[in-house]
């Protein structure tokens, strides 16, 4: 889809003064906001400052609370988690100032290739046609190493103007993938395996992270930020501001996150499924849109490189009796959501029978 076939489909400054909500942004009634009992998640919120520390105590604690939250819905808060609140807020700053350009030089500053994860999208508009999310997004690559991907991402594709943002995201992508990599410890701690496994696995990562910018809507209860999917990455480590709108469905309802000061939404992805030998979820989320409020968030997706082959501890089958998965690389995984499956529910169990049949699935 050319640029201003996009530009005419999602252009949050036109679409936010509309009456009427666009067809392809109406989604089904059984997918709708308004629909089925409403709560809100229990999740624990974890404090790290002890553990980071090295206080024993204070990580056992920890480990705990993550166990309990990842074998209901997969779905905790951290605080005290170590990161430079000047430097959250700094990125959140480059992200308003990015979704307020054009949308004609969105699209054009960082096209999205047919098949690539990385650019400029629309309402996800250049790959469907129906069921559009409400929202603008900007994804790139961080990798584990000296080299600056994320900076020159911004440099060689934006432009030099666009140096400075890609320093910022360049800082906040290395500060999450520090915490990530801290966060392995206390997942590897919960589930009674070496604490330095999944450290070690992911020490060569290549992550993607995602800024998001979700317009007010005058119709909140016709459309979706993000339908309800369940991430088919390891870690999830999102940033949100204080509007709200991620909902988690468990006990049959759908429950909102509240929004908490300073802390990061951190949770578990399909393929960490797979790592802890299905002992841990992978829980159906969501996002909601605002009648009145724009909503900002970053998000850091943790993935493993792409020839990792990704495989359970040996402990954990061994205290299961069991393979819950069969084997796979992160790159065939990846592979499947880019281009042949829309991540829902299913995922997982649909790229297990897609791996074994080598056959694409339509969707």
């Amino acid at each position: 889809m050319d640029s201003s076939k996009v530009s005419q489909i999602f252009d949050s400054s036109f679409l936010q003064n509309q009456t009427h909500v666009p067809k392809g942004f109406i989604w089904p009634d059984e997918d709708l906001p308004s629909n089925g009992t409403k709560g809100v998640l229990n999740e624990p919120l974890v404090d790290l400052e002890g553990f980071l520390n090295g206080d024993e105590m204070a990580t056992v604690r920890a480990a705990e609370l993550i166990r309990e939250a990842c074998t209901s819905h997969g779905f905790f808060q951290v605080i005290n988690h170590g990161i430079d609140s000047s430097l959250i807020n700094l990125a959140h700053e480059h992200l308003e100032s990015f979704f307020k350009l054009p949308a004609s030089e969105k699209i054009n500053r960082a096209p999205k290739r047919p098949g690539c994860l990385d650019g400029y999208s629309a309402g996800h508009s250049e790959r469907f046609a129906t069921k559009l999310p409400w929202k603008e997004t900007l994804t790139f690559f961080h990798e584990s190493g000296s080299v600056p991907v994320v900076k020159d991402y911004f440099t060689n594709n934006l432009g030099k103007d666009f140096e400075q943002k890609g320093i910022v995201y360049q800082r906040y992508s290395e500060s999450m993938m520090w915490l990530c990599l801290k966060l392995t410890e206390l997942l590897a701690i919960s589930l009674g395996v070496d604490r330095m496994h999944y450290k070690k696995f992911f020490e060569d990562a290549h992550s993607i992270v995602r800024i998001n910018y979700y317009p007010s809507c005058t119709q909140p209860d016709l459309t979706l930020g993000v339908g309800a999917h369940c991430d088919p990455t390891s870690i999830t480590i999102l940033h949100q501001d204080q509007v709200g709108g991620l909902e988690v469905f468990q006990n049959n309802k759908w429950n909102s996150v509240r929004p908490v000061q300073d802390a990061f939404v951190i949770n578990i992805g399909d393929t960490f499924v797979a790592l802890s030998n299905g002992i841990y979820k992978s829980c159906l989320h969501r996002v909601v849109v605002n009648r009145d409020e724009n909503r900002k968030s970053m998000v850091f997706f943790l993935c493993p490189k792409e020839d990792k082959v990704v495989r359970r501890p040996h402990e954990l089958v061994l205290d299961q009796g069991t393979r819950q998965y069969p084997d796979f690389t992160w790159s065939e995984l990846l592979l499947f959501t880019s281009k042949y499956y829309r991540a829902d529910p299913s995922t997982l169990q649909k790229f297990i029978l897609w791996q074994q049949s080598s056959k694409p699935i339509s969707h």
